[in-house]
């Protein structure tokens, strides 16, 4: 197995965690009796953080790959993993999203 190969090996397995983190936060507030939903929120920014890095080790490959025209391989793994980060940024930042309006409503809410 190549440089490249590791590398785009490295970027599938930060996109699977960037795409698991916000789900298995969520999930895990079903089986917690002191963690609620709203403490989901703080794997925001892991989530954030493993697609971001899922998209530089996808980056790293395709530059290299660049170098070498093409005959280092991991190209596909890489693209695979380059998705499943901007999958993953997509998902944090709706939890953000959702995060922020929540906290908007329940600030107005508590106004009247």
């Amino acid at each position: 197995m190549g440089v490249s190969s590791a590398k785009a090996g490295w970027a599938v397995v930060f996109g699977v965690l960037a795409v698991a983190t916000l789900p298995v936060a969520v999930l895990l507030t079903r089986y917690s009796a002191s963690y609620d939903l709203l403490h989901a929120g703080f794997a925001i920014p892991l989530g954030l953080g493993f697609g971001a890095a899922a998209i530089w080790w996808a980056r790293q490959v395709r530059t290299r790959s660049g170098a070498t025209l093409g005959r280092s391989g991991g190209l596909r793994a890489a693209f695979v993993g380059r998705l499943l980060g901007i999958i993953g940024i997509c998902i944090a930042c709706s939890c953000l999203i959702a995060l922020a309006v929540y906290g908007v409503l329940s600030y107005l809410g508590s106004q009247s």
